[in-house]
């Protein structure tokens, strides 16, 4: 979709196209309307095909959280009745934010990239680990291990905290280091009670630009943002995910990392849906959050 009466495509990304009124620019707009689409991507290529309903589905789990975490929202006053009819349910209409060139990263669990650098060194993004850690193993205590958003066409690179206070200044980089672990903590908890397992998440922070203040910004704990797993599976030492690991181990096992990444099979793509609606179901108890 390229066109919405009143709205004109200012970026698209992997897998969300930004949208500013038109007439304005991404660098000026008050407000953006940011549209989820069924886009998937893993290991920086987006893939094909889409997964079914998946934009509206971590549009919802987003909203969700916001109205769990207490904490000020990216969304722009009256923004349910401002958005398009065209886009309901998977769009939300947000305050432009300044965004910070930090991701920030918390792992409760070792797992993926993270569990590639302990293998290495020892340590994540720093921070100094136990040895003996295996895959899926719980780590003594959450830590944050963020990392530099590079500009379009990078690589992101993980960085040390230390690196993140040259990049933000060091109010900002405890700041959002803060607010990370506190948003982590909120929802392993959370999470917990429905029987799931918060492996790790990523959140991104901007400031508002009339006001200053740092808002938590895209999305918040969603199945693309974060590995949840089943905590029944993971006690008998198996790791069922909630997330698009489905797709990345489908990847690592059929392609090289070499060229244009090959088409999903439809029993990837229906297995993955269905990972995200369950996922929403055992959060919140219904198939569809209003």
């Amino acid at each position: 979709m390229t066109g919405l009466d009143g709205w004109e495509l200012a970026y698209s990304g992997k897998v969300r196209d930004l949208y500013v009124p038109v007439g304005t620019e991404l660098a000026t707009a008050p407000e953006m309307l940011m549209v989820a689409s069924d886009r998937v991507s893993a290991f920086d290529q987006v893939l094909e095909p889409a997964i079914p309903g998946k934009g509206e589905l971590l549009t919802t789990l987003t909203r969700w959280w916001i109205d769990r975490l207490g904490l000020p929202s990216q969304l722009a006053p009256d923004a349910d009745a401002r958005t398009p009819d065209a886009v309901r349910g998977r769009a939300m209409l947000v305050r432009t934010l300044d965004m910070l060139p930090v991701e920030c990263v918390v792992r409760g669990r070792v797992t993926g990239s993270g569990l590639k650098e302990y293998r290495q060194v020892g340590s994540i993004s720093g921070v100094a680990l136990p040895p003996g850690l295996e895959d899926g193993d719980a780590l003594p205590e959450p830590i944050y291990t963020p990392a530099w958003k590079a500009p379009q066409g990078a690589h992101d690179e993980n960085v040390s905290f230390e690196r993140t206070v040259e990049l933000v200044g060091a109010d900002d980089a405890a700041a959002i280091r803060d607010l990370a672990l506190r948003v982590y903590a909120q929802g392993a908890a959370i999470a917990a009670e429905a029987g799931l397992v918060l492996a790790d998440t990523k959140l991104e922070f901007g400031r508002d630009r009339a006001t200053g203040e740092l808002v938590l910004a895209d999305e918040v704990l969603t199945s693309d943002s974060s590995r949840y797993w089943d905590a029944a599976a993971l006690d008998q030492g198996r790791v069922e995910s909630f997330d698009k690991q489905i797709v990345r181990d489908w990847l690592a096992a059929n392609w090289d990392g070499a060229g244009e990444a090959p088409r999903l099979p439809a029993d990837v793509v229906e297995r993955t849906a269905a990972r995200y609606r369950e996922l929403i179901e055992r959060l919140t108890g219904s198939p569809r959050v209003e």
